[in-house]
């Protein structure tokens, strides 16, 4: 039997009005959005169907928002189960909520505080990322450590062939975004983020997530989930903790982890939740493949 990889959207996802027809016509979907409503202390709900965006786009509510969409549409699905599961910076914690390694109101809880912290840290260390296309890894590289007395600047998302996003002080990013024009790049743009997500600008976050991955209860996977930090599967409860930790300064090796999940099995890939970011990526890094996404209510009855 062929075997399934879920796949879970990170922050940049997100679009006013999303899981509102999961609220409107599914009781169990319904009940899943006032929970997370209470646990959270906020009316995640709402900010999730009306926005407004800018509200939405505020990473302390964005990355609990991306994550409870993910989460329900995990739990309505009743087709072939995961056989392994990865998320993208902040899905990974949607990934391994779903490979039961932790509980939804932990998880929930975990998401909002990271949230928070980072877009704390956004503000007390102001950053910025770019995205480079049409560079190899090493180039991308040479040009961060040539940029690097300019300003804190590394890559941070390894995305797909081609693809990388570099993250870093406004100074350092910049520096390098001329450099890599200078140096052949096909497309170099400036993202409309709030912080300097994936690099040393985080590092004053990590402190209030190592707190609150300590006193959170992580159990062993059910099945294995590929971590961003590593891009190999993780199953054991100490190993997720860590590279949960990690996680927040660490690049994103996706390219590496979807090639990891083919070599050991994966010949079709869903992506659970909002957009269709992550199919374009898997496409992009193996056209052998199937992808589809689950992100309505039409999607998980067809």
């Amino acid at each position: 039997m062929s075997k399934i990889a879920f796949l879970f959207p990170g922050q940049g996802s997100q679009y006013v009005g999303m899981g509102k027809d999961l609220y409107e016509q599914n009781r169990q979907a319904r009940e899943i959005f006032e929970q997370a409503d209470s646990i959270v202390g906020i009316p995640l709900s709402r900010i999730c169907f009306e926005g407004p965006e800018e509200e939405l786009k505020q990473t302390k509510n964005t990355q609990p928002a991306i994550f409870l969409h993910s989460i329900v549409l995990s739990k309505l699905y009743r087709g072939q189960p995961a056989a392994m599961a990865a998320g993208h910076s902040l899905g990974e914690y949607s990934a391994l909520m779903y490979a039961g390694a932790l509980s939804f109101e932990d998880a929930l809880k975990l998401v909002r505080l990271r949230g928070e912290l980072m877009q704390r840290a956004g503000i007390e260390q102001p950053g910025t990322m770019a995205a480079v296309v049409g560079l190899e890894p090493s180039v991308v590289g040479e040009v961060c450590c040539e940029a690097w007395p300019t300003g804190i600047v590394q890559a941070a998302n390894f995305n797909s062939p081609g693809q990388i996003v570099i993250s870093g002080s406004v100074a350092g990013v910049r520096k390098a975004m001329e450099l890599a024009k200078a140096r052949g790049a096909k497309m170099v743009k400036e993202l409309p983020v709030s912080g300097a997500f994936h690099s040393p600008l985080m590092e004053v976050a990590k402190t209030g997530l190592k707190a609150a991955l300590e006193k959170t209860s992580i159990r062993d996977a059910g099945i294995p989930v590929y971590a961003n930090v590593t891009a190999k599967p993780v199953q054991k409860a100490e190993g997720i903790r860590d590279l949960l930790y990690q996680q927040l300064t660490s690049p994103v090796r996706w390219e590496e982890t979807v090639s990891n999940m083919s070599a050991d099995g994966a010949t079709t890939f869903v992506e659970i939740g909002p957009g269709k970011v992550l199919q374009g990526l898997v496409r992009r890094i193996r056209g052998d493949v199937e992808t589809r996404g689950i992100e309505k209510l039409a999607d998980i009855a067809s």
